[in-house]
């Protein structure tokens, strides 16, 4: 359904990303509806092992473009590993 060269670069982008954005710093266990660690919701967090990969990499770019976790500037080292 996804055009080659669009299926290629899902495969890098899949096979190069960590399964989860979670940097150990999990604030929505604290009672934040979004995660300063990892931009996630509670609910992101919650639905994480049951979603698809489309919905994890809906998730992956949001947060991304957000920039705002902890996981892009404060704890960056983090999440290098």
């Amino acid at each position: 359904r996804m055009p080659a060269a669009a299926r290629r670069a899902w495969q890098v982008w899949y096979e190069t990303t960590p399964d989860t954005p979670c940097i150990a710093i999990c604030s929505t266990s604290q009672g934040d509806d979004v995660c300063k660690g990892c931009g996630r919701s509670f609910e992101e967090v919650q639905r994480w092992p049951a979603m698809s990969p489309g919905e994890k990499r809906a998730v992956w770019r949001r947060i991304t473009l957000e920039a705002s976790a902890w996981r892009f500037n404060r704890y960056a080292e983090r999440a290098v590993e």
